[in-house]
């Protein structure tokens, strides 16, 4: 049981977990955690060259700006929309916390799973909101208001996204019953992948350098989407584009 100390101590701040906050500032602080070390690339960028060479498109920089209406998006998001719904789930679905923690290999299995199956749903609800010039125009839109991606940039969406979006990621793990230290990893990894996805940077230690054969796109592929639209509509594996026939690579 390699996974039962963490669990154990995770248990010992069981109050924590159970309280309706909790939801909102786990997902809130793990994403504005992940997208500090970004913001410091974006400032040493402007002044070192070595920083700036993994700029997928080196001509572009943030402004204060654009950190503060993508800040100010994100919490108005997260206190208007999604907090309410999560109290609602809190008091319709009170949280249960098993006394032992999975085995290592159902939790790794079950995230992938839980990544595979979002990236399908958020391919098809991306491909059809702008194939549907409506759904483009009343929905996503505003995603595309930055064509040089950035971290902050990741959650940069209307209500509409942001929540369809935050349910397939909260069904998937209930649909597979999910331990809820597995919920937990998938939705820090989950996370993660979009915030790099975002980054605008293509470093050497980037996830779809070390998943092979391109079957990963990251960084480098969800750029080429914000800057052609019309191409890489999966969050984050390439198989989905590949035989839709929207997968560009840039080369």
């Amino acid at each position: 049981m390699l996974l039962q100390p963490v669990w154990n101590f995770l248990l010992a701040h069981s109050s924590v977990q159970r309280s309706p906050f909790f939801p909102v500032f786990f997902s809130l602080s793990v994403y504005l955690i992940f997208c500090l070390p970004f913001l410091l690339l974006d400032l040493l960028s402007l002044r070192w060259t070595l920083v700036r060479r993994y700029k997928l498109q080196s001509q572009s920089s943030i402004s204060w700006a654009s950190v503060r209406s993508c800040l100010a998006l994100t919490l108005y998001n997260h206190l208007i929309f999604i907090f309410p719904l999560t109290v609602l789930n809190w008091y319709l679905r009170p949280v249960q916390l098993p006394q032992e923690a999975p085995p290592l290999h159902h939790l790794l299995a079950q995230v992938l799973v839980c990544l595979l199956l979002f990236d399908f749903q958020s391919f098809v609800w991306h491909l059809l909101h702008h194939r549907v010039p409506w759904l483009y125009r009343t929905f996503h839109k505003l995603h595309h208001t930055y064509t040089s991606t950035s971290a902050l940039t990741a959650e940069y969406s209307g209500a509409w996204e942001t929540l369809s979006l935050g349910l397939f990621a909260a069904a998937n793990p209930m649909l597979l019953g999910c331990h809820p230290l597995t919920e937990m990893v998938f939705f820090i990894v989950n996370i993660w992948l979009s915030v790099e996805d975002h980054c605008g940077y293509d470093l050497p230690w980037a996830t779809h350098r070390l998943i092979p054969f391109g079957l990963y796109g990251g960084a480098r592929h969800h750029d080429l989407h914000h800057l052609k639209s019309k191409c890489n509509f999966a969050p984050y594996f390439t198989h989905w584009d590949r035989l839709a026939g929207t997968l560009y690579t840039g080369d």
